[in-house]
């Protein structure tokens, strides 16, 4: 059975993930790295897009816009006494002097990029990071030198996507096989209350195919932006009963007379 027609089986047939017990290893770490990288599709669409429209957007909003500033010896000034928010279709612009914005008030804008009075915070993808002006020792940023950037940053965008992309699958698939080995580790448990008899590789194997329903579920979940609650819960819920089912499809060793 190829691999494609195993992710649809493992949809919802326990009979079938008992089965794929029997299959070489290699196969099933295969799977895993397939059902990852389905599951961050959409958050490496997010991030290409959103790094794409908010570079075009800030230059815009930068250059035709936003008033003249400087960021020296830590501290953002600005010609301006109040906070300015600029907005332009999915993105935003934030120049606050006073102190007035948090970095909080920042990443609650969506994407965004935030200079504040003593760091910026930039926002894609619901993923915001901040940076003190401090951390940069000597820093000193004017308009015209922010939008040098910018146009920078913009011109490396086909180096950037890809390693951020890469980073996020490599990182997103140490944690699936950690979980898969965890989940193995609770199907130890599981296969002792049903009365089977089964190693740790056999149940390693049926915990990667235990999880592509919740993966499934909460990738399509991702692609229409769309939050489940208690999803962490939710998702070791659903493997859990997955396994279990799975475990139950296999025969109970016959007793000797």
């Amino acid at each position: 059975m190829n691999i494609f027609k195993q992710l649809f089986k493992s949809i919802y047939s326990p009979k079938d993930i008992a089965l794929f017990r029997f299959q070489g290893i290699g196969k099933t770490i295969l799977f895993v790295f397939l059902l990852t990288f389905i599951s961050v599709l959409p958050s490496i669409v997010y991030f290409s897009t959103a790094l794409t429209t908010g570079l075009d957007s800030a230059k815009t909003l930068l250059e035709e816009e936003a008033p003249d500033f400087t960021i020296k010896n830590g501290q953002l000034e600005a010609d301006t006494k109040v906070p300015v928010t600029i907005k332009k279709d999915d993105f935003t612009i934030i120049l606050d002097p006073t102190g007035a914005v948090s970095s909080q008030d920042a990443a609650d804008q969506g994407n965004s990029f935030a200079l504040l009075k003593d760091e910026f915070v930039i926002t894609a993808g619901g993923q915001s990071d901040t940076y003190p002006y401090s951390m940069m020792e000597g820093l000193k940023l004017s308009k015209k030198d922010l939008v040098d950037f910018v146009n920078s940053i913009s011109g490396l965008k086909g180096i950037i996507i890809p390693i951020v992309s890469l980073f996020i699958y490599l990182f997103s698939s140490a944690a699936s096989f950690i979980e898969v080995s965890v989940l193995a580790l609770i199907g130890l448990v599981l296969k002792n209350l049903a009365g089977r008899k089964l190693t740790y590789r056999h149940l390693w194997r049926m915990a990667a195919y235990s999880e592509t329903l919740p993966t499934l579920f909460f990738t399509i979940m991702a692609a229409l932006k769309t939050a489940v609650p208690n999803s962490f819960w939710i998702n070791w819920f659903v493997v859990i009963i997955v396994l279990y089912l799975a475990i139950n499809e296999i025969p109970k060793p016959k007793k000797s007379s």
